[in-house]
């Protein structure tokens, strides 16, 4: 006897599941529905299979070929164009048919006993004999009516609640005399139940319905897969199993390797070549398949797991599906009933709440929280904005078909029309992303003013000369070799405000891009004389009589990251020897520990020229560290203390903008001299924001970011820095009457001496508003600062402790600040010990028990 395996349906109601994979291919217990199928046939002496394809038929076909392997012979027949029906599908291989046959579904789990039901056959002498299933709620197939001896009297296809007339229904499994596809139209698209039966019916030809015992499960939509998964699992369909049994009720393949702290309950099957961690927890009803890696600490309650997946440490999962090539990072969550497509990326403490639905190859980004459905794009992003612009791994995250996205979200929210200015840094990866970005700004008709490889602040400064709307600067990341960094700034050429960047975050997400018509695209100009602009301003900014009297050497290193050809050209003709250091372009970016040789490297050459200090400029023009005359480092918290001093003592009662983490050295600083310190909120924008708002600045930024001259322009500009940096020491020089320290080590001495140090500690994402609450309402508000964070201060002497969220990761950073070394370690410990007891508790309880007040 031969079977018709109805193998062709796309499944659609199973997506994302089966948006790469055939409905009969989606896997049970770790083995396709289709070979819990032809097992069932198998054992009823059926091993002729002629299986009907349609939907991605080479997926079938390559996984069982001849089916010599599974103890059939399997022939296949395509529906190349048009789906055929259930009917047509089987009337195209009706030459193949000349006895009685069986037709069975390929996307249903059963154990129904198919020689019964063909005995049933013979015995009543039938055209046709439907195998019939009892379900409790038939809403969602056809309903059938037999008399006492089994004839089929009525019957209707998927009723509605008002029509249901019995329990009983079709189960899509057919035993069929080949005479009754005579009345089949040939080539035409025709169903069994629609077409044929009621046909038969009509005709009073013998159609017979048995009522089979056993399990029946169609699995046509994502709560039936898992229902049908479970009840395999709990034995309560007979299926075969894939891995043997190690123990009672646990399956377990070969070359696994489970941690002997690994805590499973069962019934659980766990595929071949897994690996289980330490004090892993696997719950009753989960199904691991093949090549499987979960981390220690995992916590996994009845999730069904597919081939090659890889669940990080410590993650949550819940009654969840992960399809082929899944990676759920470190902490993240998966609620019940969510299904991730194949390849898909959940980000470390991501979490996807119940019910949704992710297709494949998509990103969640770590921290993100998914409340619906990720269908279209790439990428789920807790925001597409970060602490400063938008960035992500280099080609994976940032791909070009992402740029053209942004741009064209971006120019979506400017006026048809607008110029815009696009520069970059000289790596190839900038440069495919800009021209990506491009191509999305032409498309919603922007203008763009390309400067092609150009430093920010030369990008920055030149903006407000260009009659530009706006300007984008795209740049490997300053802190991460391995991430693009792609910046927006205004007319100004100050950052977006966050206002601007929900506005571009809002048209990217909604894909709401204005589409130009074809006369109205964007053109692109090539701006050449962008440093000419710049270098003007650099001029009209410094005292180059103050310069060119000193004669200074100085020695610049470049780290293999950025052109050298402003800057060293500009200090020679201010009469400055200019000796530069690794200025050509290294394919590979320079990891930290590579800048950290190249900076020995450079103290050692300023201290064998001689030179009145060297630096090191990163970031694309934008940081820099500086290198006294004895090629000892200057940077970070001391680099900030620096420039402060060395601006007010040349601009007495000026102010100063710094981040609100700066050292109160900076206060002590400006006391001196008669000036003001201005905080801001510790991101790039705000100190630009500031610096432009406020009256009176003349200097804005820290070692760690940069700084601001305002009146060149808005941004952090290393070589500006450079410069002023030897005309104040060539003023000091030419102070004769003073006795002021006339080199960087000199003034280095002379500097507060101020205890400031920084720890980071793990903090969830959802946990880090209750933090913040937490402290404030634990503390007296009159040592409160709420610029940025919490900072609190010490009533007692002039300390402080910062407790600062980070804009981007799962994290809290706590910056303490004092003379007083010990009382700063001493408060680091206890706030370390805090933050951490207050995380590991649960955040949701308004617990304000313990004592946070400060030593």
């Amino acid at each position: 006897m031969r079977a018709v395996l109805m193998a062709g349906g796309s499944g659609t109601r199973l997506r994302p599941l089966t948006c790469d994979l055939p409905k009969p291919m989606v896997p049970i217990l770790n083995r396709p529905i289709a070979e819990h199928i032809i097992n069932l046939l198998r054992r009823h002496g059926i091993t002729e299979i002629i299986a009907t394809l349609h939907y991605l038929p080479d997926v079938m076909r390559d996984y069982f070929q001849d089916g010599s392997d599974f103890g059939v012979q399997m022939t296949y027949a395509v529906e190349e164009d048009e789906p055929l029906g259930t009917a047509g599908c089987v009337k195209n291989v009706a030459d193949l048919l000349d006895e009685t046959f069986l037709v069975i579904s390929g996307d249903s789990i059963t154990d129904i006993n198919l020689s019964e039901a063909i005995a049933f056959h013979k015995k009543k002498g039938a055209k046709a004999t439907l195998v019939l299933a009892h379900i409790a709620n038939p809403l969602e197939f056809g309903v059938v009516i037999t008399d006492e001896d089994g004839r089929i009297r009525r019957f209707l296809e998927k009723p509605s609640s008002s029509e249901i007339f019995s329990d009983t229904v079709n189960t899509g499994t057919y035993i069929l005399e080949p005479e009754v596809l005579d009345y089949l139209p040939a080539n035409e698209e025709s169903d069994f139940s629609k077409d044929l039966f009621p046909l038969l019916l009509e005709k009073d030809l013998p159609l017979y319905g048995y009522a089979a015992e056993g399990y029946w499960c169609d699995v046509g939509h994502l709560d039936a897969y898992r229902e049908a998964q479970y009840a395999a699992l709990y034995r309560r369909v007979k299926l075969e199993f894939a891995s043997e049994e190690r123990s009672p009720n646990l399956w377990v393949g070969q070359n696994t390797h489970i941690d002997p702290t690994a805590q499973i309950d069962t019934p659980a099957i766990i595929g071949s070549n897994c690996r289980i961690g330490p004090r892993a927890a696997i719950a009753a009803g989960t199904i691991i398949g093949d090549n499987v890696t979960v981390g220690a600490d995992a916590d996994l309650k009845r999730p069904i797991l597919w081939n090659g997946v890889t669940i990080g440490d410590e993650a949550h999962l819940r009654a969840c599906v992960a399809a082929r090539g899944t990676r759920v990072d470190r902490r993240a969550h998966v609620l019940e009933g969510a299904v991730i497509g194949s390849l898909s990326v959940i980000g470390e403490e991501a979490l996807v709440n119940p019910d949704v639905r992710i297709w494949p190859s998509k990103r969640i980004e770590p921290g993100a929280i998914l409340n619906m459905n990720l269908i279209w794009g790439h990428a789920a992003h807790r925001n597409l904005f970060g602490q400063r612009g938008v960035s992500g791994l280099a080609n994976v995250d940032i791909t070009p078909e992402f740029a053209v996205r942004l741009g064209a979200a971006f120019g979506s929210t400017l006026k048809p029309g607008s110029q815009v200015t696009v520069s970059r840094d000289q790596r190839n990866i900038s440069r495919m992303v800009s021209r990506s970005l491009i191509a999305g700004l032409m498309s919603v008709g922007v203008h763009v003013q390309n400067l092609e490889a150009t430093a920010i602040p030369v990008a920055r400064a030149v903006a407000p000369s260009r009659n530009v709307a706006a300007g984008i600067h795209v740049r490997v990341h300053p802190e991460r070799s391995d991430h693009i960094l792609i910046e927006f700034f205004n007319h100004k050429g100050i950052n977006l405000s966050k206002a601007q960047e929900k506005k571009i975050e809002g048209a990217y997400f909604k894909e709401d891009f204005r589409r130009a018509q074809i006369q109205e695209i964007g053109n692109v100009v090539t701006v050449h004389q962008a440093s000419d602009i710049y270098c003007d301003s650099f001029e009209r900014h410094l005292r180059l009589d103050a310069i060119r009297s000193h004669s200074s050497k100085v020695v610049i290193d470049y780290a293999y990251a950025v052109s050298g050809a402003v800057l060293p050209q500009m200090l020679s003709k201010f009469g400055c020897d200019a000796v530069v250091l690794n200025a050509s372009l290294n394919p590979t970016v320079p990891s930290a520990q590579d800048r950290e040789a190249l900076l020995s490297q450079l103290g050692h050459v300023v201290e064998a020229l001689k030179a009145n200090f060297g630096v090191q400029v990163s970031a694309n023009g934008e940081q820099l560290i500086l290198v006294d005359e004895a090629g000892s480092p200057i940077r970070g918290e001391l680099l900030t203390a620096l420039m402060i001093h060395m601006v007010l003592t040349q601009h007495p009662r000026g102010s100063v903008v710094v981040p609100v983490n700066a050292s109160s050295a900076a206060e002590q600083i400006a006391r001196r001299h008669g000036g003001q310190i201005l905080r801001t909120r510790a991101n790039p924008t705000a100190l630009m924001e500031a610096c432009y708002t406020n009256p009176n600045v003349v200097l804005g930024g820290s070692g760690e970011m940069g700084f601001i001259f305002p009146q060149l322009h808005p941004g952090f500009d290393a070589m500006f820095c450079i410069a002023k940096m030897i005309e104040m020491l060539s003023l000091r020089s030419q102070d004769l009457a003073s006795s002021a320290p006339r080199t960087l080590g000199q003034i280095r001495l002379d500097l507060p001496r101020v205890c400031h140090k920084m720890i980071t500690v793990r903090c969830p994402w959802t946990a880090k508003g209750s933090l913040m609450r937490h402290l404030v309402e634990t503390h007296p508000a009159q040592q409160l600062e709420l610029i940025d964070g919490v900072k609190i201060f010490n009533p007692q002497h002039d300390s402080w402790i910062l407790v600062l969220p980070d804009a981007g990761e799962p994290l809290v950073h706590l910056y303490a600040d004092s003379v007083d070394r010990g009382w700063v370690d001493e408060t680091l410990r206890e706030y370390r010990a805090a933050v951490l007891a207050f995380v590991e508790r649960d955040v949701g309880l308004d617990d304000h028990s313990s004592d946070w007040q400060m030593g």
